[in-house]
């Protein structure tokens, strides 16, 4: 008996490869990790802003480049020496305010002399003298997610001591200055 060699309309089941499989695997989990790692880049690394004006001068310069952790504040609140971003009272068409955190929660504030007390002791953090005491000049305690903030370059600076900026609040905080691009004056490193 001879086969029948004629036209057939039944489909032949095509036997899946274990090769291609394993293959086009590898490639979506190769994909799933490379958007993993982009998401937690985002987070920690957060956003990119550049330092505007001489006021953070000579921890930060003009038109340097900052990394800004936007995740560190979610699991943590701002300490005193903290380099922060903000935005002065949430406002979104200012550019971002970098300055340094000088008091929190509950700390008591004045300028006496041109030296900054916090807690009846000098700030640390302001080493040069206040010419400009601003709300400052009287006593106060800083309220619930108020944060006391002043520039590096104290005599240069818009800050917390302006009526117009005052103590920054922990809901206009973009997150905490954590890495600096390089700049000709300071090389690129991580924010102290």
């Amino acid at each position: 008996m001879t086969k029948n060699r004629g036209l057939s309309f039944y489909k032949r089941k095509k036997k899946i490869n274990r090769g291609h499989v394993r293959e086009v695997f590898l490639w979506i989990l190769g994909m799933l990790i490379a958007v993993f790692i982009a998401l937690v880049l985002n987070i920690f690394l957060g956003t990119m802003t550049n330092v505007v004006g001489v006021s953070m001068e000579p921890t930060l310069y003009n038109g340097q480049k900052v990394f800004i952790n936007t995740f560190h504040y979610l699991i943590s609140a701002p300490k005193r020496g903290d380099v922060i971003v903000f935005l002065p009272n949430g406002n979104e068409n200012s550019h971002y305010y970098i300055k340094r955190v000088v008091a929190v929660v509950g700390d008591k504030v004045v300028i006496r002399d041109g030296i900054l007390y916090v807690n009846d002791e000098a700030s640390p953090w302001v080493t040069e003298k206040l010419v400009e005491e601003g709300i400052a000049a009287n006593e106060f305690v800083l309220g619930n997610g108020e944060y006391f903030c002043i520039g590096d370059n104290s005599g240069n600076s818009e800050d917390s001591r302006s009526a117009n900026i005052g103590p920054v609040k922990e809901k206009d905080i973009l997150g905490k200055v954590w890495f600096r691009a390089p700049c000709e004056e300071l090389g690129m490193g991580f924010v102290k």
